[in-house]
């Protein structure tokens, strides 16, 4: 089957318009299926065109429109298996328990590093949760209540993939607190991911071993499809981090979400403008087939 190129525009800036479609055409020139009325279409390719992704970018100038090429076979998943900081929320929870600790510039400046792939992830996490010994774990709560924030789309799209029979899991490098509260709230199956040592209500600046970080990742996703009889090809995948490039490369599709430089590279697609339910559209649904 031959590859589909997949244009989605910002939710709500409706920058799939006819001229944007003139300037597409002479490179894929294919009826268009619509997704998404303006926002969301993708055009037949044929089998044995390349630079198709930079050359639509360079057509489409600077319209916020995310570009991507996918194999047509196999698009629905069977499988999400997601990051959740920087991803499904806003944030990096580490940082949110070291701006509350006192600590925020020093932590968020390892961070900013271990998610580029300057520093290792096991020793970066520890190196930032040893700063936060003595802050009491009542901090996590406050976190959850005041600075967490949900990414627009996720909701829709665990939703969306739940009615059509896939699993969906959080499997995060941040903490387990935090992931127990995304999964509750937007209905993941399951979710994993550190935990905070905490004693005498005080966290420990210690996590628990093993850290769960890159390998952890790749390992879950082969003990989630072999759970699911499924293979990884049958996955969709997405995250932003240096940590999550080995898990994109071996899911069948995966998608660097507002992502790192490398992690850009490293994925299949990256999604600059879109918000989650670009996740959806990759997948060939239709908006008027999303669950709310």
């Amino acid at each position: 089957m031959n590859p589909v190129l997949i244009l989605i525009a910002r939710p709500g800036s409706r920058a799939l318009d006819h001229a944007a479609l003139k300037a597409v055409s002479p490179i894929a020139p294919g009826p268009p299926r619509w997704l998404a009325e303006a926002d969301a279409l993708e055009l037949p390719l044929s089998p044995d065109v390349t630079g198709v992704e930079d050359a639509v970018r360079q057509a489409l100038g600077r319209r916020p429109v995310d570009v991507a090429v996918v194999p047509a076979r196999n698009r629905r998943k069977r499988l999400l298996i997601a990051d959740m900081d920087s991803t499904f929320i806003g944030q990096e929870v580490v940082d949110e328990l070291a701006a509350v600790a006192g600590v925020g510039e020093a932590v968020s400046a390892i961070t900013a590093r271990a998610m580029r792939g300057e520093l290792e992830f096991e020793p970066a996490l520890q190196e930032r949760v040893a700063l936060l010994e003595g802050l009491s774990a009542s901090a996590i709560e406050t976190v959850i209540r005041d600075r967490i924030t949900f990414t627009p789309g996720g909701g829709t799209l665990v939703a969306t993939m739940k009615a059509q029979g896939a699993f969906t899991a959080i499997v995060s490098g941040g903490f387990d607190a935090f992931t127990g509260h995304v999964a509750r709230a937007l209905g993941f199956d399951s979710h994993e991911a550190n935990r905070l040592l905490i004693a005498d209500g005080r966290l420990t600046g210690r996590v628990a071993e093993p850290v769960l970080g890159r390998a952890a990742k790749v390992e879950a996703l082969h003990r989630l499809t072999a759970s699911l009889s499924i293979t990884p090809e049958d996955a969709i995948a997405v995250g932003d981090g240096a940590n999550d490039i080995a898990l994109l490369r071996l899911a069948g599709l995966g998608v660097a979400f507002r992502g790192k430089p490398a992690v850009r590279t490293a994925a299949d697609v990256r999604i600059d403008h879109a918000d989650l339910t670009a996740l959806l559209y990759l997948q060939g649904y239709r908006q008027a087939e999303f669950v709310s």
